[in-house]
């Protein structure tokens, strides 16, 4: 076969784009709705898998419904290569599946080009990254880092199991534990993914080269204090759960000036008020706090003030509280070997890269603990993510692509 070099189709490369975002697409906001194990979220995995299976890949599914599409020899370790697809409600069009489906075009492009790699390479498309269950399931179960305990008692926002949540869809979620890929199975995992931040649009560069990821803990807390009549209780004599919200809230700069870094995140997201009447003092509040460092000790001392906060805020305004951690995932450290190999084929493709942190969580910090990982960044337009404004330029994105497919041939040892 005419070994011709390999290039991006940024034409074929979108309508595949296109037809993944074709699943959950709410015409009236604009957002995309592929929730982690929602029936979107399902059949966007069969349209990825028939897509991989007409290019002639060996397509395979593990327990959590990761989807995996082989190319090249079926028994060497692999260089496995992709993102998810599952989005936050109403999230943004690129974030996880954009990644995604430039493995599958660098794998179709190196096919084009008639090249045969001596290493299989392997596109991979997790499952439940997003987080709806408190981690990231997908990659977590291919590195073989999750429990039975956490299975057994992870839940969404909402109170639905991870159990009954993938029974739905006839999935066994104890499955996972039995589905970890062997050591040695995967030589190198790489992944291009959105920035989700304004820095590379900021520094004018169409690529980064991320060295570090900040690790996530998710928190849920719980105020209760007493519901009561809005105009005959003074000021005064009030437990209000909402005040102690706000009180605490308020104090974050403060707990971060004292115990975090330049990289400390400190987020208040989804709060629910009881009653949640206009005339009634709101005796409930539980809300979630997400907790993000690239150090995993500023990250502990983080949570501890963050916890004594709560208690403070609790007796301040006469409250009870409780505090439930749902998840910890640890900072990572990317592989230093990948990150030069990819500062290498930048240079070579004559790409200005930023080597840069990441602030967000992704699978390849996952994938560290199984195999070396890398991880390339396009920039986020306004620094938009997990909104349906959500956008990177298609000019930018062919440079990244470009620099994930000169990636894949040189660890494939392709010929």
């Amino acid at each position: 076969m005419t070994q011709d070099r390999p290039s991006i189709d940024l034409a074929r490369l979108r309508r595949l784009h296109d037809g993944v975002n074709a699943f959950g697409f709410n015409a009236r906001t604009g957002g995309y709705n592929r929730i982690g194990y929602s029936g979107e979220d399902m059949a966007v995995r069969d349209w990825f898998a028939a897509e991989m299976e007409r290019d002639g890949l060996t397509v395979t599914r593990d327990a959590v419904n990761n989807v995996f599409g082989r190319f090249g020899p079926l028994e060497l370790p692999c260089i496995m290569a992709g993102s998810h697809l599952d989005t936050v409600p109403e999230g943004g069009a690129f974030d996880g599946s954009l990644g995604a489906c430039v493995a599958l075009e660098c794998v179709r492009a190196m096919k084009q080009a008639g090249i045969e790699p001596a290493r299989p390479v392997v596109v991979v498309a997790t499952a439940e990254e997003e987080g709806r269950f408190g981690g990231m399931l997908g990659s977590q179960t291919i590195a073989g880092c999750v429990t039975r305990d956490w299975i057994g008692q992870a839940r969404d926002s909402d109170g639905e199991s991870l159990v009954e949540a993938m029974r739905r869809h006839g999935l066994d979620a104890f499955g996972a534990l039995a589905a970890a890929w062997r050591a040695g199975s995967v030589a190198a995992f790489l992944e291009l993914h959105i920035e989700q931040g304004p820095v590379l649009e900021s520094a004018g560069l169409p690529v980064g080269i991320v060295n570090t990821i900040s690790g996530v803990c998710n928190m849920q807390v719980r105020f209760e204090g007493v519901a009561n009549h809005s105009g005959t209780t003074p000021m005064d004599m009030r437990a209000d759960a909402f005040a102690g919200l706000a009180a605490f809230a308020a104090a974050i700069p403060d707990v971060i000036a004292a115990h975090g870094s330049d990289q400390s995140r400190v987020t208040i997201g989804k709060v629910e008020l009881g009653p949640n009447f206009p005339h009634t003092i709101p005796g409930t509040a539980a809300f979630s706090i997400i907790i993000r460092d690239t150090s995993e000790k500023v990250m502990r001392r983080l949570r501890d003030a963050v916890s004594d906060g709560i208690a403070t805020t609790a007796k301040t305004h006469r409250l009870h509280f409780t505090i439930e951690e749902k998840s910890w995932l640890p900072p990572a450290s990317l592989d230093a070997g990948l990150h030069a190999l990819l500062a290498e084929e930048a240079t070579h493709l004559g790409l200005q890269a930023l080597d840069m942190p990441s602030g967000a969580g992704h699978d390849a910090q996952t994938m560290q603990k199984l195999c070396p990982a890398g991880l390339i960044f396009v920039p986020s337009r306004g620094g938009v993510s997990h909104a349906p404004q959500e956008w990177t330029d298609w000019s930018d994105i062919e440079k990244a692509a470009a620099l994930m497919l000169n990636a894949l041939v040189r660890l494939a040892g392709a010929h």
